[in-house]
């Protein structure tokens, strides 16, 4: 995956996380809000995966 792809990918899990972490705080169901901690520290991994690409693709260029 590129890094674009992985950022996108990453804030797209984070905010999917954020969201189940809210409605199993609402509805009072502890493993949603888990599931959604889970998926949200996955999408921050993601991320800046993304981000290490990028700056390794720069470093290079500029080489």
């Amino acid at each position: 995956m590129g890094s674009t792809t992985d950022k996108i990918k990453g804030a797209a899990n984070q905010a999917a996380g954020a969201v189940k972490q809210g409605v199993g705080q609402a509805v009072g169901n502890p493993n949603l809000e888990l599931k959604g901690a889970v998926q949200e520290l996955k999408g921050e991994a993601q991320e800046a995966v993304g981000k290490a690409k990028n700056a390794v693709k720069k470093l290079v260029d500029k080489a």
